[in-house]
């Protein structure tokens, strides 16, 4: 492959469609816009992509380790799947995602807690991190039963730091499921050089969200709370299933994260999907390249909860 990727050959017409759809309302230019700009920018774009949330859902907001929360509930669910919404730390919430775990909620059978962290500029790291933990510990008092830890993006990352801090816990964490997650991998070449460019997350992108997420003066490249690739200890995870972008600055991470997982003896499988690029997860009705990636995760996700995944 040459040094820049060519989106022409590698994009196929119906993510090209989906990348207008979001550039109509959310500019590629957005990340310099003012923090309250940015987010009434955000929240517009995921307006244009809400879809109907299945019928027989029960959902409700409520409140988890002092974190506010919508809960989505299948008739019969016996496993939770805690979701950690993407938004590079500084956009997005409840309503961002709620149709991603409205969805995802119908199709496993499982229950779904969408946990609304502190976003930074206003509150920085270890703000989302924190809220993340008692957010998780909180669902494990009240509901019991097997977790499986899931997010998007910065969610992603989220998830990831999480299932690190917890082991030996008292919780059943069977699985993470990180989509298209930013770990704290090389900054400088692989994917973040090959896809610098990129439709949807540039490299620049990433270096605005990785110093705003950091208190001031401070470099969070060696705190594994913040970079879960920065962890100098692999083992005792529970089972990763990790779904990246082809053609994302990110599409590293999860591999390189993955790689140290089975390097330590454990469980994990990643899947570099061609042809998608960051947020595809908007795309899953509009894409069937994006809808076969979305029923993987589904498929992980079921399997994890069941504690029958092994990878492919």
């Amino acid at each position: 492959m040459t040094d820049q990727a060519d989106y022409a050959k590698l994009i196929d017409d119906e993510i090209w469609a989906f990348i207008r759809k979001t550039e109509a309302s959310y500019p590629a230019d957005t990340v310099t816009a003012t923090i309250a700009r940015q987010r009434e920018i955000y929240d517009t774009m995921c307006a244009d992509f809400e879809t109907p949330r299945p019928a027989g859902l029960a959902v409700t907001d409520r409140q988890f380790g002092g974190v506010r929360a919508r809960l989505y509930e299948p008739a019969t669910a016996k496993v939770t799947v805690v979701y950690l919404h993407g938004g590079g730390f500084v956009v997005g919430g409840l309503h961002s995602h709620d149709g991603v775990c409205a969805d995802l909620a119908q199709a496993t059978g499982y229950r779904v807690v969408a946990a609304d962290y502190r976003l930074a500029p206003e509150h920085r790291h270890p703000a989302a991190f924190d809220d993340t933990l008692a957010a998780i510990r909180a669902v494990g008092e009240r509901f019991g039963g097997p977790i499986v830890l899931a997010g998007d993006s910065a969610g992603g990352n989220l998830a990831a730091a999480a299932a690190h801090a917890l082991r030996g816990s008292a919780l059943e964490i069977r699985g993470i499921v990180l989509i298209y997650p930013g770990l704290g991998f090389d900054r400088i070449g692989g994917s973040m050089a090959r896809h610098a460019h990129a439709p949807m997350l540039t490299a620049a992108d990433i270096d605005f969200y990785r110093e705003i997420r950091a208190p001031e003066g401070v470099s969070l490249a060696d705190d594994p709370t913040a970079n879960p690739l920065a962890d100098d200890d692999f083992t005792g995870l529970p089972p990763a299933f990790v779904s990246a972008a082809e053609c994302d600055p990110l599409a590293d991470d999860g591999p390189a994260y993955v790689a140290r997982i089975l390097a330590a003896g454990g469980s994990a499988q990643a899947i570099v999907e061609p042809g998608l690029v960051h947020g595809w997860l908007r795309a899953r009705r509009m894409s069937a390249r994006a809808e076969a990636a979305f029923a993987r995760i589904v498929a992980a996700t079921q399997a994890l909860g069941r504690g029958d995944w092994t990878p492919g």
